[in-house]
Order: structure tokens, then sequence, then C-alpha cells
């Protein structure tokens, strides 16, 4: 339900007058480089991952490829270890998925993959001398009955090594760099979202002459078979505010993925009901010139919103007058009063004044 903003403005006016060393759990979105402290080594060990050819790297940040049912592929991963020692990487694959932040990531070892993870073979460990690099080949190979669509993965080199806690005792870290693999299956592509849940609550500022603020969040759910670039607004009584926000990182969104996105929007007129409106666009990822037709996804809700100071300083305004008014009247009351009796008087005055004339002569 779209605001006027003259109106709102009139009726308010009216109330109120790493690039990465990580545990386990964490995938970089692309190739990078990475460094893992290990207590007992006499210097860190560093390392990049990228793909590329049996030549080398070619540029790419990750691995996207369109792949038929029962379709295979070579691809390569080119590890290079920065090191002055040699180092035996353990090399993995698995499923990848976008955390909640937008950010591309794998499972960690400690889960199973159950899908696209599963369709990718590589050997299970390779070891790089100092600062040397090594290309291993990996395949993907789809399953037949594999549906269309996209589906995510990774690829990743790791290294288990060794630090101190806080209480001195040595415990494992596990460093892992990787990057993502996305195989589009081939077959009817049929891209769509929804917006499943928007929730509002609204912040009264007790100041009758600034509005309160509403803390909204919106979540949207990939309910297609691509992965879709998010581009979102969410609408508060005339106020649009984008998510992700200006200027960040495109976010996109897999198959059956949700996304929560907050958003927070000052100076919201309290209306009593206000309505929130959230709608994104979400674009298709093409491969190879294909087009993947954009979608539009919308839901909204309202806020209550009580003018409570507005409501307030009206009550407050009405008393002064209510008192004003009575105090007027009060005292006009008294003024004709005391004229009239002054009035009774000057005629009692007069009537003894001639009933004496009267009695002298």
């Amino acid at each position: 339900m779209p605001y006027s903003s003259a109106i709102r403005r009139a009726t308010f006016t009216a109330l109120s007058a790493v690039i990465l060393s990580a545990l386990a759990s964490v995938m970089p979105v692309g190739a990078a480089d990475a460094e893992a402290a290990d207590a007992s080594a006499s210097s860190p060990v560093t390392w990049s991952v990228r793909p590329g050819t049996e030549s080398g790297p070619d540029g790419r940040s990750w691995i996207e490829q369109e792949l038929a049912p029962g379709a295979r592929s070579e691809e390569h991963l080119v590890l290079r270890n920065f090191s002055t020692e040699p180092v035996t990487f353990a090399l993995t694959a698995a499923d990848g998925y976008f955390t909640d932040t937008g950010r591309f990531t794998m499972l960690p070892a400690s889960e199973e993959s159950v899908a696209a993870g599963t369709w990718i073979s590589i050997a299970p460990s390779i070891t790089v001398g100092p600062d040397e690099t090594e290309i291993v080949p990996f395949t993907t190979t789809v399953p037949d009955n594999a549906e269309p669509g996209d589906h995510a993965a990774g690829v990743a080199a790791s290294v288990t090594t060794t630090a101190a806690d806080a209480g001195g005792a040595a415990v494992g870290v596990n460093g892992r760099v990787g990057f993502r693999v996305m195989t589009r299956v081939t077959g009817a592509l049929a891209p769509s979202a929804e917006v499943t849940s928007v929730t509002a609550a609204y912040t009264t500022a007790w100041n009758p002459f600034s509005g309160g603020t509403v803390d909204a969040e919106v979540v949207l759910t990939n309910t297609g078979n691509t992965r879709l670039v998010i581009a979102g607004r969410i609408d508060i009584g005339g106020t649009s505010v984008a998510f992700p926000d200006s200027g960040a990182e495109a976010q996109e969104l897999l198959p059956g993925e949700s996304r929560r996105f907050a958003v927070r929007i000052a100076d919201v007129v309290p209306l009593f009901l206000v309505p929130v409106d959230a709608s994104a666009d979400l674009t298709g990822i093409a491969l190879d010139g294909e087009q993947v037709p954009s979608i539009v996804a919308r839901g909204g809700t309202t806020v209550w919103a009580p003018p409570l100071p507005q409501l307030l300083l009206m009550a407050g305004a009405g008393l002064i007058v209510g008192g004003l008014t009575w105090s007027t009247i009060r005292n006009r009351r008294r003024v004709r009063a005391l004229i009239a009796q002054a009035r009774e008087e000057g005629v009692r005055e007069a009537a003894a004044s001639v009933t004496g004339d009267r009695s002298a002569s």
C-alpha cells in the first residue's frame, strides 16, 4: 500500500505538531592463498590453490561448467607451496553452499556430502616441494538421473597444523583453501523464488517531533533450479532501503537455499499501521550466452506504530487549552457577577438617597 509523502508528512504535522586460514568449516569463495602457523615449525605453511589447465593457472577464480546427465569433464587444480619445506596436502571435494552473509563455502570434513560434491573425483593427497607447484587433475561425473539446473561443489587443499590454545595445550588446526566448482546440468531451467517471510518491529521515538525506527527482516527462498543474483528493496512508510546494502558485493542464492536480510529505517511516521513491502529482482546467471529469465518476488506485512508521543502532546495541549478556556469563562462570569452586584448596590444607594430627601422635606 504506497504512501504519499506529502499526505504522510501533513498527517504527522497534525498529530505531532581471511584470505584464508580457517577451521575446517571455512572455505574461500574463489582461489586464494593461505597461511597456517605450526607451533612446532620453523616457518609457517603458506600455499595457494587455483583452477587451471595441465599447463598451469588460466586466470579463472572458480570453475563453471555445463554438462549433460551422464557426462564427464576433467579440470585441474593448481597447488603452489610457498613454504621452505615440503608439505603434504590433503585434497578433498565436498558439497558447496552460500553462508548467511552470501559467502561461498563447502561442507567441513566432518560432514558427508550427498550432492555435487560426490560427483568429483580427486587424488586424496599430494606432496609439494618447497616453492614448487603441482597440477592435480580431477574429474566431474554427472549421474544419469541428475536433475537439470545448478549444482554447487568445491575442491580444496588442506593442511593440519598444531598451535597452542589459551592454556598452552597443543591443538590441531585445519587450514583449507580451494575454489568452487559450479555444474549446470542441461535440461529445462526453471528460475523461481519467493519472499517466504517479512517481519517488522517499531521502536517509538519519544520526541514527538521525530518518527520512530522500524527493524524489518525479509527471507528469500530460491524455489527454482538455477542460482540467482539478489537485488532487493524494503519499503517502509514510503522510505526504501536496498538489500544487500548498496555498493556491497552481489550475493547469489542457490536452488533450495534461503537467505535472511535485515534493514533498519529511522524517522518512520507513526500512523498506527505502517505498511512494510519487500520486493526482490532475482537475475539468473547465464552460461555461454544462454538466456536465463529474471524474476520478481514480493511480500509484505504491516507494523503497529502507535503515535504515543504525538497523542500525549495533543492531550497535554488539550488540557492546557481546556484549562485556559475554563479560566476565561470563570473570569467572565465573575466580572459579570461583580457588575451586576455593583448595579444592585447603586440602585439601593439611589433609592436610599431619595427616601432621605423626602424625610427632610
